[in-house]
């Protein structure tokens, strides 16, 4: 179900128990061949994905659209909120879902760089809200090993705007996908223990913004992709999501 196509005495007549998804996105650039609205898109589409699967055991929420993203402000049109922010932001809409008696809350995020603040989130809020559940859901993490299967350009082939969201995006919305304008790996080399992607996380952080580790935008290698690996993703996806959700309202 979605909350915000609900009527006030429909949200009052449901079971409370059903998990809350509050989707955490970014309206920031993905290089010369993919749209501002990127994660955005992949997350909602992954929720309205599940949605059509299990409408009666999940309620979602309005994304927040705009995330952390001071990193990628060298590149136009990317826009970003402070930590703070972002925190206030998500607490006071989950604030509003706990009043109203809900009580299994999901974050369920598809911007890496929210990845920090949504985990402060989930500690600051969880402990302020003992009588709830709260989740940190991000896509590429829930999956365990079924995505690496998929991985045809290795490491570093699948971060942001690379292999696996260029495939998405093929599959979620092909017209807003500029073939022309993809690109090989540009990635800068760095520190062996400060490199990674979005399935191979680096050992250890080491911040640069998004125009010290690639030129045009794109961490990753977008050339290996096609909508059909973009179809495959979101099934490896909305099953771990699928898990999350009906063992938290089963439970």
């Amino acid at each position: 179900m979605i909350w915000e196509q609900l009527t006030s005495p429909e949200i009052d007549a449901l079971d409370r128990g059903i998990p809350v998804i509050l989707p955490t996105a970014a309206i920031e650039q993905h290089g010369a061949h993919l749209p501002l609205a990127t994660d955005r898109m992949i997350g909602e589409y992954f929720c309205q994905q599940l949605n059509g699967e299990i409408p009666d055991n999940i309620l979602i929420l309005p994304a927040m659209s705009v995330g952390c993203s001071e990193h990628h402000l060298d590149f136009r049109g990317s826009l970003t909120l402070q930590h703070d922010t972002f925190l206030r932001q998500a607490e006071d809409i989950l604030g509003s879902v706990v009043h109203h008696g809900f009580k299994n809350l999901i974050i369920f995020n598809s911007h890496g760089g929210n990845a920090g603040i949504d985990q402060v989130i989930v500690e600051h809020f969880g402990n302020r809200h003992p009588e709830c559940r709260i989740v940190l859901a991000t896509w590429w993490k829930i999956t365990g090993e079924a995505l690496y299967e998929l991985n045809e350009t290795g490491a570093g082939g699948v971060g942001h705007a690379g292999e696996f969201e260029t495939s998405l995006m093929m599959s979620i919305a092909p017209e807003l996908v500029r073939h022309e304008k993809i690109e090989g790996k540009k990635n800068h080399q760095n520190f062996e223990w400060a490199t990674g992607d979005l399935l191979r996380g680096p050992k250890a952080s080491l911040y640069k913004s998004m125009k010290g580790l690639t030129p045009n935008g794109v961490f990753g290698d977008p050339q290996k992709v096609s909508a059909e690996k973009g179809k495959q993703i979101t099934n490896i996806v909305i099953d771990a999501f699928k898990k999350i959700v009906l063992d938290l309202y089963h439970s």
